[in-house]
């Protein structure tokens, strides 16, 4: 008997298979492992490529392109990581779970029935959120990118210094205002009336000069009881820079005593109208950035 038009016969149906096979797969959008960082990653691709409800997921559709996907893989001889494989038999437990017929509900309890698909739904949302505020991340990256820090620079020789007693440093200054500020704080009524105030440095430097004309006072005391964001900032910046003019003195008698404040060897007659001025012009770029 003769066989070779048998295995004629044969080998053209292997090759007609292989010619569906080819054409099929040319059908399917291109799709490579390395574009996916995981099995959460490919279903959150086919959602959105198949423009489905992520609350309501066409389980039987997004199975079928899923497990193309790996076929796709296998077709080309790629490795399949396990959780890829995972993902597949959770997708075909899920699928059949929905094609089984459901008891008719004898209670109330039963009605709402535990939708198979609220477990992959819960976890995809969660992936997304992560996905979103990775995303965020590196856009931020890119803009830092962006930026350039100068490095830290030392002070020119001719750039006069606040002076502060032995023993204190601008630390020390920082933990009075923030210790005056959480005093404050406390005794901030719920509701309060905003107040269209402004306040200048120069007016500032003023206020706190005309207090310690009489008398040396403690740091919290040039604040008033209740003061705004504006007028706290306002009067830390005058004191720093009456420091700096030599108009006022800082001094502590011990550690985590209070810090004392008392007027300097400069007068207000005594300070130069060109600093003044200086003061005016940085008030007014600060009004017309406003």
């Amino acid at each position: 008997m003769d066989t070779k038009p048998r295995q004629s016969h044969a080998g053209q149906a292997a090759h007609d298979r292989e010619v569906q096979l080819n054409q099929a797969l040319a059908n399917q959008p291109t799709i490579k492992i390395a574009d996916f960082e995981g099995p959460l990653d490919l279903l959150l691709h086919l959602i959105r490529s198949s423009e489905m409800d992520i609350y309501d997921i066409q389980i039987s559709a997004i199975t079928g392109q899923y497990l193309s996907f790996l076929h796709q893989m296998k077709t080309m001889k790629l490795d399949v990581a396990g959780e890829y494989l995972v993902m597949a038999a959770t997708l075909m437990t899920i699928k059949s779970r929905m094609l089984l017929p459901r008891p008719e509900p004898v209670t109330d309890e039963e009605e709402d029935a535990v939708d198979p698909r609220e477990e992959l739904v819960a976890q995809l949302l969660e992936y997304r959120r992560y996905q979103q505020a990775a995303g965020e991340l590196r856009d931020k990256e890119q803009d830092r990118k962006q930026q350039f820090t100068r490095a830290a620079m030392t002070v020119p020789d001719d750039v006069q210094l606040a002076t502060l007693a032995p023993g204190l440093t601008t630390g020390d200054l920082q933990k009075a205002l923030a210790n005056m500020l959480k005093h404050r704080l406390k005794s901030v009524p719920v509701s309060r009336t905003v107040n269209t105030e402004t306040f200048s440095i120069r007016e500032q430097m003023h206020v706190v000069l005309s207090q310690l004309s009489q008398v040396p006072c403690d740091f919290e005391s040039l604040f008033s009881k209740q003061p705004s964001t504006d007028e706290v900032v306002t009067t830390f910046l005058a004191l720093l820079e009456l420091a700096k003019l030599n108009a006022v003195v800082f001094s502590q008698a011990a550690v985590d005593e209070p810090i004392m404040v008392q007027a300097g060897p400069k007068t207000e007659a005594d300070l130069a109208q060109d600093e003044l001025a200086e003061l005016d012009e940085m008030s007014d770029v600060n009004d017309s950035d406003d």
